[in-house]
């Protein structure tokens, strides 16, 4: 019977495919393909009793024009409000809060006259949450897509907050024949460069993000502030937003019972800080497709979740575009973009729902064009 060492000449054989085999198990989940006709999904939370909590804290019908979207990644819980003869205008939610934060703006905007379209983003209150797929811009510009098209909406104002933000400006690099010239960014992420590589094939393990969302419950209901900033760009309570003392605010409540509840929200949620448009995206806001168009920043003075530095830094990308793309000429008819800012003082991050008033008034002076620059 040959001895063990008989077998050493035959290891360089072996080297490849087992290093192959272990990349592939190591290895990022496959991109959002949309040649998946339907795709294996987490229920959002109508799939919970009427009486839970989440379900009792953030209702169904929490506004009039619910309904559902059956997409081709999801199904989609959106809403639509206001007069169908009104200038459009679709609101985009961020992180972890899903549609209510914008509970109070709704009725300011429509309000105006406009027709109002919210949903919430896959992963996220009563939209399903696919699996196996990275929660990146492409999944969520194409759910917008989609979603317009099911409404039947051909061009869309866009008004993006925090994470929001970035999905707004990855739509119009994308899709920007479905924009009109006005966009609003608040308190938009997008600015940060930092990369989350090395953790790409550990963190897409079940165990590891369920370790994860727990390290984070208990630092964020611990600590002010996260000592795990360096990792994320974020305060902790941008993910899990649990005071450390007092009485739990409605959006507190509403993320900590989906992180309980839905199986789906804590993939979303540590897969979009990962893989999506939390980071990397400045290329977004530095391409052509914003030459000609109007656009407002909002920031709350007092945000230290996304720094108020942040939506100085992604106007100059988009004015630097544009004046490029103009062949250095500031004017409007040659596409420089028009950008805006305006801060809102005392606001912190969840300055829609906390400051709606004031940012409802920014926004509507920027859209019937009356805001200064």
């Amino acid at each position: 019977m040959p001895s063990a060492s008989g077998y050493l000449p035959y290891l360089p054989l072996l080297a490849p495919p087992i290093l192959a085999a272990a990349y592939a198990f190591a290895s990022r989940p496959p991109a959002s393909n949309l040649n998946q006709i339907y795709a294996t999904v987490d229920p959002g939370l109508a799939s919970l009793p009427l009486d839970s909590p989440a379900r009792v804290v953030y209702s169904e019908d929490w506004v009039e024009g619910g309904a559902y979207a059956n997409l081709p990644m999801g199904r989609v819980r959106y809403w639509l409000v206001g007069p169908i003869s009104g200038k459009k205008v679709v609101l985009i939610h961020g992180l972890s809060i899903p549609a209510l934060v914008f509970q109070h703006l709704v009725p300011i905007l429509v309000g105006a006259g406009y027709q109002v379209l919210l949903y919430d983003l896959y992963g996220r209150g009563y939209s399903d949450a696919p699996q196996n797929t990275p929660y990146d811009a492409h999944l969520y510009v194409m759910q917008l897509a989609l979603l317009l098209q099911h409404v039947g909406w051909a061009r869309t104002r866009l008004v993006g907050y925090s994470m929001g933000g970035a999905i707004a400006a990855a739509f119009v690099a994308t899709f920007p024949g479905l924009v009109e010239s006005e966009l609003v960014l608040a308190a938009s992420v997008g600015s940060r460069e930092t990369s989350f590589a090395p953790f790409y094939r550990i963190r897409n393990m079940p165990f590891v993000e369920g370790w994860t969302m727990r390290a984070v419950m208990f630092v964020s209901s611990t600590f002010s502030s996260s000592p795990f900033q360096w990792l994320t760009s974020f305060r902790v309570q941008d993910v899990m937003k649990i005071p450390a003392t007092g009485e739990e605010s409605t959006l507190n409540a509403i993320v900590r019972l989906q992180a309980t509840s839905l199986r789906g929200f804590t993939h979303a949620v540590i897969s979009s800080l990962h893989e999506g448009p939390t980071s990397r995206m400045r290329s977004t806001f530095g391409v052509p497709a914003w030459r000609g168009r109007r656009v407002l920043f909002v920031h709350g003075s007092e945000d230290d979740v996304v720094p108020p530095s942040d939506s100085p830094l992604l106007r100059s990308l988009i004015d630097s575009a544009t004046r490029d793309a103009s062949n250095g000429s500031n004017s409007m008819e040659a596409g420089k973009a028009e950008t805006q800012l305006v801060y809102v003082e005392g606001a912190g991050h969840d300055l829609p729902w906390t400051h709606a008033e004031e940012m409802g008034r920014a926004i509507l002076e920027f859209l019937e064009g009356k805001a200064g620059k």
